[in-house]
């Protein structure tokens, strides 16, 4: 018998930047699981696909409210439905991309985006050669046009990957126009008010971090 999930209901108002990419995974892996046609799921399967403990996704999970009784194990569809909520997949979101590159091109490309609930709705740039290409659906814009875009299409999300030296201002225009969340891809850091949650992408950070395990690993 699967556990009755209640409605998710934070205890507090902050949640660990870790907690929210494990819900992330779980979503994935529960995802995985009803593809399978399975229909529950034990804390401790969980913890085993996701490298985790069981205790550690119990506490996940209780972060957002009451999640039934222990040792019956989670309804697959009923706990996909819960996590979608909870990080927001129950609607979709339209998204600019700012940045007309080769990092642009691939996150156009990727297929990820929109079975998530991300649909890139504009794409803006600054270099003549690339304003009035079609990409995908997508005809890239003048980066001069980005504010009366971004309202009249109520863009809540931007993703910047533009050079560093452009990527300040580029954010400033954004956090101007009402977008309230920003995927950085340039390898700087930004400022942004409080109320704007921002998540950079440092590639070079990350092949940094792997080169340090590996020597790590060989010393």
């Amino acid at each position: 018998m699967a556990k009755k999930l209640r409605s998710p209901e934070p205890k507090t108002a902050r949640i660990s930047e870790s907690t929210v990419r494990r819900l992330s995974l779980y979503l994935r892996l529960l995802q995985e699981a009803e593809s399978g046609g399975q229909e529950t799921i034990s804390s401790e399967e969980l913890a085993d696909r996701s490298g985790t403990t069981a205790a550690q996704v119990r506490k996940d999970l209780s972060v957002f409210g009451s999640f039934g009784k222990r040792g019956l194990g989670y309804s697959v569809p009923e706990l996909l439905r819960e996590i979608r909520e909870i990080l927001g997949l129950n609607r979709r979101w339209k998204v600019a991309l700012v940045g007309a590159g080769k990092i642009g091109s691939a996150l156009v490309e990727y297929r990820n985006f929109q079975l998530r609930g991300f649909d890139i709705v504009a794409v803006f740039d600054s270099d003549p050669a690339k304003i009035g290409r079609r990409w995908g659906s997508q005809v890239v814009l003048d980066d001069a046009t980005m504010e009366r875009v971004l309202a009249e299409r109520e863009i809540e999300i931007a993703i910047v990957a533009v050079p560093a030296e452009a990527a300040q201002s580029v954010v400033d225009r954004l956090v101007a126009s009402g977008v309230s969340a920003i995927l950085n891809f340039a390898p700087v850091r930004l400022r942004v008010p409080d109320d704007v949650a921002l998540r950079n992408v440092d590639l070079v950070v990350e092949m940094e971090g792997l080169a340090f395990a590996l020597n790590r690993k060989a010393s």
